[in-house]
């Protein structure tokens, strides 16, 4: 009776145990799902980036670009241009352009933009009225952004959104992560050759710049 007994309380314990650890198991997978969950959410699973810092951000290991999520928080204003119409007072865009933390700094010291500066210009259609200052143009609905990321050691030399010393990408307002720009030598340099000998960039508009 008594080894009977021992047999079977040893029996329950055991199955006892054994449920724990299947309880336990499947609560840390359950566990793990939901972080992932989490991090797959909050946008956080990427690749590998070959930058530090803000660029890491905004390039992944093949040199896709996107637009930084909170460059209107991190990163400080450049400047502004404004784009006049064609054919009606006021302007008819916009542009605002912010660099990422340490790049006005950097620029003032040497003059040269640092591996890894992101330049982020918003590019807005405009609202022209008249008010008593005159006639006023402000922004109104975006239109896009356009990045630059500088890249002093050509790290992406068979992407053709990379050269020149920086990568360069345009995104329509409606899709911040992709870019619709294919080839920088055609979709993007041309407008910034006047401003080559600055290193692309029409330093003269930016007074946060002056040394």
């Amino acid at each position: 009776r008594f080894q009977l007994t021992d047999i079977r309380n040893s029996a329950m314990k055991n199955a006892g145990n054994s449920a724990k650890r299947i309880v336990g198991v499947v609560g840390v997978a359950l566990a793990g799902l939901s972080v992932i969950g989490a991090v797959i959410a909050a946008g956080r699973i990427e690749t590998h980036s070959p930058y530090e810092g803000a660029a890491s951000a905004v390039v992944d290991d093949k040199g896709a670009l996107r637009v930084p999520a909170d460059y209107q928080l991190a990163y400080r204003m450049l400047g502004s241009w404004a784009v006049a119409a064609d054919d009606a007072p006021g302007s008819k865009e916009m542009h605002v352009v912010y660099a990422s933390p340490g790049t006005i700094a950097a620029y003032r010291k040497d003059g040269h933009f640092p591996d890894g500066t992101v330049l982020v210009k918003e590019v807005f259609h405009t609202m022209t009225d008249s008010m008593t200052t005159g006639t006023v143009s402000s922004p109104g609905t975006l239109a896009g952004w356009f990045v630059m990321v500088k890249d002093d050691i050509g790290r992406f030399p068979e992407n053709k959104l990379w050269g020149d010393g920086w990568g360069w990408a345009w995104f329509d307002a409606t899709t911040p992560q992709k870019t619709t720009s294919t080839d920088y030598k055609t979709d993007c340099r041309s407008c910034h050759v006047p401003a080559q000998a600055s290193d692309w960039i029409y330093t003269r508009g930016y007074p946060t710049l002056n040394r």
